[in-house]
């Protein structure tokens, strides 16, 4: 496994100044983050990518493919707002995600990644058939490029996530494992679940939290090693499953401290891994 870190681009992004930034820190693996649909619609932007990222080294394992509209991340608002579980938002969001489909393939990328929303755990709710109705319609795309879907985890148990990717179908579907939003929506204990998604691992997300202590608000994310998720046990759970993939660190902060947790959690983990 190799330790990364999450880029975000957008349109008044320096390209190659983010990914400066990365190497500056130590790290040559990265899952690329795009909620800017003008950004990811746009091949002169994977090329400089392609370009960047070949020239300092950098290994892209994922694009991270965010979408239009509310964002709500919270128990209240959050399950009509986000991802395709929401009728009101579902089809135009589907397309931004097929946008985002043809964007890695550019790239280069086999994995695209995004949050599906608060599956229902009841599968005959119509929300539920809806979402599945559509990540079919996406799958095809997805297959057509040769190219993995992956449901990054946190809004759902990750027994009602193994029923949708069941209920789907496709051999290209597989899991983002970020084991702090499990902790942070209160669905599951982190190691426990790498056991459930096994084989479908394909990425995971270095980060932290704690569980809720509000009805209405998610857990409080933290510095990694100062949340609930049981680091040592996790990893090792990991390469029980065979999992040979990377560790993207992801901090959902700004600023010096940010920079400071990144470079901790990169020490942290090496240490683990080491």
């Amino acid at each position: 496994m190799n330790i990364g870190c999450v880029v975000r681009l957008n349109c008044s992004s320096d390209i190659e100044k983010e990914f400066k930034n990365l190497v500056d820190l130590g790290l040559y693996s990265c899952q690329v983050v795009s909620w800017d649909r003008k950004f990811f619609n746009s091949e002169k932007n994977a090329k400089k990518i392609k370009e960047v990222t070949e020239a300092l080294k950098v290994h892209v394992t994922a694009f991270w493919c965010g979408w239009e509209g509310p964002t709500f991340w919270n128990f209240t608002e959050g399950p009509i707002t986000l991802g395709l579980v929401p009728e009101t938002f579902r089809m135009e969001r589907l397309i931004s995600l097929k946008e985002g489909s043809f964007f890695a393939k550019d790239l280069g990328v086999s994995d695209l990644v995004t949050h599906v929303g608060f599956l229902p755990e009841n599968q005959n709710d119509p929300q539920y058939t809806g979402t599945l109705a559509v990540l079919k319609d996406l799958m095809k795309v997805c297959e057509a490029n040769q190219q993995y879907f992956l449901f990054e985890t946190g809004q759902e148990t990750p027994t009602t996530l193994m029923r949708m990717i069941e209920d789907i179908g496709s051999n290209f579907l597989g899991v983002n494992l970020d084991p702090a939003n499990l902790l942070l929506y209160g669905k599951a204990n982190p190691v426990d679940a790498v056991e459930i998604f096994g084989s479908k691992i394909r990425g995971v997300h270095g980060k932290d939290g704690l569980y809720p202590t509000s009805p209405k608000a998610l857990g409080k994310e933290t510095r990694i090693g100062d949340g609930k998720v049981n680091y040592p046990l996790f990893l090792k759970k990991l390469q029980d499953v065979g999992y040979q993939g990377d560790i993207t660190i992801e901090r959902e902060i700004s600023g010096e401290e940010q920079i400071r947790d990144i470079l901790y959690a990169k020490q942290y983990l090496e240490g683990l891994m080491n």
